[in-house]
């Protein structure tokens, strides 16, 4: 079985907008994405680690425990041998409470990919390949979670070209979600069903070549 850790936020965890529920596994792109690899043959398992709120290397001051950098080495440890990290984050980011723009989210993508390159993995396991997968842009945010979004969609402008610049130059694959799916109209924000659906598709057919590459051998020291 391949192993693929999925670290990211309320996106990938699969939060119906304006609400507090969730989608099915089934419905949400993470299982759609693991179904449609097993269905072509594969034995794929994808470990969710998605946490609503997560942002790359801040904390959020209201609720604790929301900054992504935190314990992410011992994550990748704990599920290793993976075959793929994926990294969907930066959305909260730009939450109204935080004055950052793109270039700082995507500095702060950098950051976990060298925490799960510096994990300390077993000796002998492999030190995963990683995905970037910048999140579809924000647009103006509605509904209940609007005050926690003011301005988000002026923020997040040029978020995939800044992750992708960093994926680029630290050595990792990269995906911009906002060329299959776009944010529900229901919040501006988070996904719809069908667009968890269209992700999921098309991130499957990605994942399939990036899982055939071999992996490198973990060297301590």
């Amino acid at each position: 079985m391949q192993q693929i850790l999925l670290y990211g936020d309320s996106l990938s965890w699969g939060i119906i907008p304006e609400t507090r529920r969730r989608l099915t596994f089934d419905e949400r792109w993470p299982g759609v994405m693991e179904n449609a690899l097993n269905a072509d043959g594969r034995h794929v398992r994808v470990i969710e680690d998605c946490l609503n709120g997560r942002r790359t290397v801040w904390e959020d001051p209201f609720k604790p425990g929301r900054k992504g950098i935190d314990g992410l080495a011992q994550r990748i440890e704990s599920h290793s041998p993976l075959a793929l990290v994926i990294l969907m984050l930066g959305t909260n980011d730009f939450q109204s409470m935080h004055p950052h723009n793109a270039w700082h989210s995507g500095q702060g993508i950098g950051v976990l990919i060298n925490a799960i390159r510096q994990a300390p993995i077993e000796p002998g396991m492999p030190v995963p390949p990683i995905l970037v997968v910048a999140p579809p842009a924000q647009e103006e945010a509605k509904g209940t979670i609007a005050p926690k979004f003011v301005g988000g969609e002026r923020k997040c402008i040029g978020l995939a070209a800044a992750s992708r610049e960093v994926a680029d130059m630290l050595g990792c694959h990269f995906f911009d979600a906002g060329t299959v799916a776009t944010v529900s109209p229901v919040d501006g924000v988070h996904l719809d069903a069908d667009q968890h659906g269209r992700l999921g598709t098309a991130l499957a057919k990605l994942v399939a070549e990036l899982l055939q590459e071999p992996l490198t051998a973990f060297l301590p020291g």
